[in-house]
């Protein structure tokens, strides 16, 4: 009975010394494989699929077949040699990106205006240049993301400032000028949202002043278009009673193939296009009406001309025979 006992104790503790044994090996493993994982996700992070989409695949592939802790190392240094390859390209690709987008904000004549703000930009621009120099590369990653969405902002502030000046520079005003000043009201709004760090409410202000600059420039040129439409028309009809087309035809079909476009245009209500179709054939036709005008005074020179010499041929004549006539006496 004793030994019984004794070899089911025996047989227990060789048990529990197998359970300890297999379980140690597990976490040996795990902890090898989140190194990999952790190592992966970093390269991922900075795109190196992206960058090197045939070492990626070969390194996947080591990955997915890994069943060791030996074998999960070397996946883990695969990532890391990819994640460091991979950083400098996607530091490139950020900097590109920014540096399209100042270019593009500086370009609109916005930050003439308003320089404290892309002031405050490049310095976010050039807290993640510090960061990644730092080799701080999740925070530069970070940062760099930060300055471009700056850039992008201000570049919606730029377009709302750009289409208020396309209103005034054109005289549009006149054409909805209760929408245009509760347009800078709500664009003051904006300015001051964005001035107190609430983006949010900066963003969604901008886009109701967007859209009612939109509306005053859309109004301005339907009156505009049709203001220069019926311009146009007369110098048309000038053009017309003055036998332009007749006299000068080449330039008055000119400008009614313009104004035929344009017509089309308005009839499709593309009013821009249409207005700028209709001060061109205006000004051809104002063209073929002088052209006319300026034949017209060529051709009565030419008869009058002709006349004098007609005149002193006839006095020539009757000279000539009043001197025969003294001759034949």
């Amino acid at each position: 009975m004793k030994r019984n006992i004794f070899f089911v104790l025996l047989m227990l503790i060789m048990a529990a010394s197998i359970c300890v044994s297999c379980k140690s090996t597990p976490k040996v493993d795990e902890t090898a494989s989140a190194k990999a994982d952790e190592a992966r996700k970093r390269a991922m992070d900075f795109q190196a699929p992206a960058y090197f989409p045939s070492e990626w695949e070969v390194i996947e592939a080591q990955y997915e077949a890994a069943d060791n802790a030996a074998a999960y190392g070397v996946v883990a240094l695969a990532y890391d040699e990819l994640f460091k390859k991979a950083v400098p390209l996607y530091a490139q690709a950020r900097e590109d990106e920014i540096m399209a987008a100042r270019e593009q904000l500086i370009h609109t004549g916005f930050t003439e205006v308003f320089p404290q703000y892309l002031e405050d930009a490049d310095n976010i621009a050039l807290s993640a240049m510090e960061q990644y120099e730092a080799e701080d590369y999740y925070k530069a990653k970070d940062t760099a993301a930060k300055a471009l969405s700056e850039y992008e902002t201000l570049l919606a502030g730029a377009k709302i400032y750009t289409t208020r000046q396309e209103i005034i520079d054109r005289g549009f005003v006149q054409y909805d000028a209760d929408n245009f000043v509760k347009a800078d009201e709500i664009a003051q709004a904006t300015i001051d949202a964005y001035d107190a760090g609430d983006k949010q409410t900066a963003l969604a202000n901008g886009e109701e002043a967007m859209l009612r600059y939109n509306l005053v420039l859309a109004n301005g040129w339907t009156a505009y278009a049709a203001n220069r439409k019926a311009s146009a028309a007369k110098e048309r009809e000038l053009a017309l009673a003055e036998r332009a087309n007749i006299a000068s035809r080449e330039t008055f079909r000119e400008a009614e193939a313009l104004y035929v476009h344009a017509e089309e245009l308005f009839a499709s209500e593309v009013f821009n296009n249409a207005a700028l179709g209709y001060v061109d054939s205006e000004a051809k036709f104002a063209i073929s009406r002088k052209e006319t005008e300026e034949r017209r005074l060529r051709a009565e020179q030419a008869i009058r001309m002709a006349e004098e010499k007609i005149e002193e041929s006839n006095e020539a004549a009757s000279e000539a025979t009043r001197v025969i006539e003294g001759v034949s006496r």
